[in-house]
């Protein structure tokens, strides 16, 4: 499916509001939409001394199935290689260890967004 621009623009909001959240929460953003050959993680975190690779999916409320189930499980090991590439690319493995956390963003048609961050899906 190709990305559009509004598509696009959707993904954006939902890492912006992500983000926010993370750094809410007491999380450091240590990079976003890091790319290799082998694909994007969407925001890279540090959590006391453990790293987050964090999945963003963004969905306006509608028809479409809740961003949450976007994230199957061939998508948490394309993320599990992703991280380890990034590990590669920045030093190796810290401390506290690697986690991979999903967030949500749900875009109602009226009202605020809905969040929703899981820790640790793989």
């Amino acid at each position: 499916m190709p990305v559009t621009s509004a598509r696009r623009a959707l993904g954006r909001y939902g890492e912006d509001l992500a983000a926010r959240h993370l750094t809410t929460v007491g999380m450091r953003i240590l990079d976003r939409n890091w790319r290799c050959q082998e694909g994007e993680v969407d925001i890279v975190a540090a959590e006391g001394d453990a790293l987050v690779l964090c999945e963003v999916k963004a969905r306006r409320a509608g028809s479409y199935e809740h961003p949450m189930a976007a994230v199957r499980p061939e998508k948490a090991a394309r993320l599990l290689r992703l991280a380890e590439r990034w590990l590669e690319a920045h030093g190796g493995p810290p401390p506290g260890g690697v986690r991979i956390d999903v967030i949500g963003v749900l875009l109602p048609s009226r009202g605020a967004p809905l969040l929703e961050h899981v820790r640790g899906v793989t």
